[in-house]
């Protein structure tokens, strides 16, 4: 895939690096963490990345600005908010991965960006377009039509989609950038996932056994990784780009589940994704007609222009 015009190739290959790293490795690495609990994990993680988080932040000479933001008590409700919800995301992950439900997390990773628009809709009013419409439905019936053979609702794949969804809508709402606000929600975590690992060492071979200590301690870093690349390609890519090559996570996931895993994939199941599949397809289209007829209009074109310009000068 080449970058648009306008976009940056550099940007595309840090947006490829972290899309890569969460499809593909990740669920790879977690498989080796399956008899661990994931609570346990989710701790692990949060504890590690928070050294490369601070880290980062003094490169980039705004640790002291960072720091600045826990004395807003707006800002640290809303941090702890999206920390929470980032948390449970986190979570039912690597539950899904190490219980042999990687194709539910695909599921959920898939409906994602349809969830964001329908929550769009309901908390933002922004109304969703025709194409958009469609799509949200055909997702909907994909879903029953898991719940209807599976005999309960696919709660993997909707907790996936709705936590990191509306962990997405509200981190609008936090006034600060990727790198700060990754570190606030790892700092706000820190001192339960410390209670969380102290509670856990006696129950495993953290610390004891070679292999689960340094996996257990790569798993903040490879967590810290991706968003920091994932941020730096967002930045200089078009939106609608970023949109389309999100699909890369759940495709990725989708393959490792069935031809790495083994994981058993009905022709039920099948039918239900070909149902997402298609509404992808439709929302993905919805993206590139919206991005044509932003470009074949001359105002909105220089308005983006200049609004990427005052960003990148922010920034």
């Amino acid at each position: 895939m080449q970058s648009r015009p306008g976009e940056s190739r550099q940007g595309l290959f840090y947006a490829l690096g972290a899309y890569g790293i969460w499809g593909f490795i990740l669920p790879i690495f977690m498989k080796q963490l399956a008899n661990v609990s994931p609570v346990e994990v989710v701790a692990h993680r949060i504890v590690w990345a928070l050294p490369l988080a601070a880290a980062i932040l003094l490169w980039q000479g705004t640790f002291r600005q960072a720091m600045g933001h826990f004395r807003s008590l707006r800002t640290m409700a809303l941090a702890a908010l999206t920390a929470s919800l980032i948390s449970v995301n986190w979570g039912t992950y690597i539950y899904a991965i190490g219980a042999g439900q990687t194709l539910d997390a695909a599921l959920g990773y898939y409906i994602n960006p349809l969830v964001n628009v329908a929550l769009a809709a309901i908390f933002l009013g922004e109304r969703p377009t025709r194409l958009q419409g469609v799509a949200i439905t055909l997702a909907t019936i994909g879903v029953a039509v898991m719940t209807v053979k599976a005999g309960g609702l696919p709660w993997v794949s909707l907790v996936l989609a709705m936590s990191f969804g509306t962990y997405g809508l509200l981190r609008k709402m936090v006034p600060v950038g990727a790198s700060e606000g990754f570190f606030l929600e790892v700092a706000i975590l820190v001192v339960p996932s410390l209670l969380v690992v102290a509670i856990f060492v006696p129950q495993t071979h953290f610390l004891k056994e070679g292999t689960e200590t340094a996996l257990l301690i790569a798993a903040g870093p490879l967590t810290a990784v991706p968003l920091i690349l994932y941020a730096a390609g967002a930045r200089l890519l078009h939106y609608a780009t970023i949109g389309i090559l999100q699909y890369i996570v759940p495709t990725l996931l989708f393959f490792t589940a069935v031809f790495l895993f083994g994981e058993p994939f009905s022709h039920w199941q099948l039918i239900a994704f070909a149902f997402i599949w298609t509404a992808l397809a439709i929302y993905t289209w919805s993206l590139v007609k919206g991005r044509r007829k932003q470009a074949s209009d001359p105002v909105d074109t220089a308005e983006a222009a200049e609004a990427r310009a005052a960003d990148g000068a922010r920034r």
